[in-house]
């Protein structure tokens, strides 16, 4: 707990041990949200990965506090990442990251330069539209992955991503020159308005030539 009311580098600090730009993030934020905002502080844990829009003072704190932790650990960022799929190197795998979660990958990619993120590094990743998500799927011609495509299915609706990007030439995979020999990056990204992040979700991705890989995920539990 931060004991100052003002840091080093002149920053101003609340007395929850919160900078104050965060503590006024919440408040900007509770007066248009204030109806639907559920009260996090009497739980015992408030997850820093889950998909949470709209995320509280106390969140958006234990986001950063994970990825600082995570860099005095010399933990590389990308174990941040929620990850699904296989764990392997030969079979599909990908994974997603929300706005907390790239709070926490922020802040440790800033701390293991021996920086902190300010108040603009902070805003522009809350202020983001859109969840990022990134998948791995393996072919055996070097352009196997050009055109491809990936959605998102909730109960029978399917969403759509606002841009997908494609590795068009894919790297050798570890099995070369066996198959698969070959292993590309299929990446989504995904409207937070336009999916319920509390729903079972089925994530496919569509080579363009067929074979499609498809990843079974409950939002709700992401953590």
């Amino acid at each position: 707990m931060w004991k100052v009311d003002r840091s080093l580098t002149g920053e101003e600090w609340s007395g929850t041990g919160m900078p104050m730009w965060v503590t006024r993030v919440d408040w900007l934020r509770s007066i248009v949200l204030w109806m639907g905002v559920l009260v996090l502080s009497g739980f015992p844990h408030v997850s820093a990965f889950a998909i949470d829009v709209h995320p509280t003072a106390e969140q958006i704190q234990i986001a950063l506090d994970q990825g600082i932790k995570a860099a005095q650990r010399q933990s590389p960022p990308d174990t941040l990442y929620v990850r699904f799929g296989a764990t392997d190197e030969l079979h599909s795998n990908g994974f997603l990251i929300t706005k907390l979660g790239g709070l926490s990958v922020m802040a440790t990619h800033m701390a293991l330069r021996g920086l902190q993120p300010s108040e603009t590094d902070v805003t522009q990743v809350l202020d983001s539209q859109t969840m990022l998500v990134s998948i791995i799927i393996f072919g055996n011609v070097p352009n196997f992955a050009r055109d491809s495509y990936v959605v998102f299915d909730q109960g029978g609706k399917t969403i759509k991503p606002v841009t997908v990007r494609f590795d068009a030439v894919a790297n050798r995979s570890a099995a070369w020159p066996e198959s698969p020999r070959f292993k590309a990056k299929v990446v989504g990204s995904f409207n937070y308005a336009d999916f319920d992040p509390n729903a079972k979700t089925t994530i496919t991705v569509f080579p363009a030539n067929g074979g499609e890989s498809s990843f079974s995920i409950d939002f709700s539990e992401i953590h």
